[in-house]
């Protein structure tokens, strides 16, 4: 039995910084931060994704041999491709034109091996909302702790529809750039998690964030040795935080594995610090800055 189950999107990513400085062609995507991260801790993870001709073939198998299982729903021809533009405190995500849309490339509940609908955590990475929702309506009631990640962006105008989500999540994962509420909107969102007995995870990127869980507020620091990008360093977390979470492990075990698996995330461009990481780096991280956890 797989102990997480993710499903999302496999893309390349185009990336221009704010000072105009590009990286062209880099694998990326959710699903691939989120799982380098869970196996760190050495969770049992399926990855189930639509991929295309053009997504980087190393990668794949770097994840294969990092013990990751993987159903790729081959596209026959380009996947999706995103550009990534640093606009300094915020991300923009601009979908090249020429591909796939993001609802082609995403995948639906028939991709998923029947084995695999039995997993003890299913985390949807950021999709569109139509496809994560659909996915929501065939994995509940079979136990498993869900948690999700959106795409869309959390305005005051959608919240009552994210109260509805709340209902039927274990755990909601909102980074800063989605975060669009007033904040009378953020705190009618925070008392609906509290009221729904979910936790809800805000990420601020190279900053840590803060979540609410059991009606208690928690606030973390990001850690790293450098900071030299904060590309899926929020799915890193998410993935570290749910192999505890999955365990139910103490709320502060859950935030040091996020804290630990972002870390590494943060340490070099794109996926090449977690595909250097290592669990025994991982466990000598916890060690040395959660003790105590």
């Amino acid at each position: 039995m797989l102990d997480l189950l993710i499903l999302g999107n496999l893309i390349v990513d185009d990336v221009v910084y704010a000072d105009g400085s590009t990286r062209m062609r880099q694998a990326g995507g959710a699903v691939l931060y989120a799982a380098l991260a869970a196996r760190l801790f050495g969770a049992r993870v399926g990855v189930v994704s639509r991929v295309g001709d053009d997504y980087p073939r190393d990668v794949l198998d770097e994840l294969t041999a990092r013990g990751v299982a993987l159903t790729l729903r081959p596209m026959n021809g380009p996947g999706l491709r995103i550009w990534l533009l640093d606009e300094g405190a915020r991300r923009q995500v601009v979908h090249r034109l020429s591909g796939p849309s993001h609802e082609q490339a995403t995948p639906t509940l028939d991709d998923i091996p029947e084995a695999w609908r039995a997993a003890r955590a299913v985390h949807l990475a950021p999709a569109p909302l139509q496809r994560q929702r659909a996915l929501l309506d065939g994995l509940a009631g079979r136990g498993a702790l869900l948690s999700l990640d959106p795409f869309a962006l959390l305005r005051d105008d959608a919240l009552p529809s994210w109260r509805a989500l709340l209902g039927r999540v274990d755990a909601l994962f909102v980074s800063r750039d989605e975060l669009l509420l007033s904040k009378t909107g953020a705190l009618a969102l925070q008392r609906e998690a509290v009221d729904r007995r979910a936790t809800l995870v805000l990420k601020r990127g190279a900053e840590g964030g803060q979540l609410w869980h059991g009606g208690a507020a928690h606030r973390w620091r990001a850690r790293a040795n450098q900071v030299v990008e904060t590309t899926g360093a929020g799915d890193a977390f998410a993935a570290g935080f749910l192999t505890a979470l999955v365990d139910r492990e103490p709320i502060t075990r859950c935030v040091a594995r996020g804290v630990v698996a972002a870390s590494f995330a943060l340490e070099d461009v794109g996926p090449q610090g977690l595909l250097a990481a290592t669990p025994a780096q991982a466990d000598a991280r916890l060690r040395a800055w959660y003790p105590n956890a």
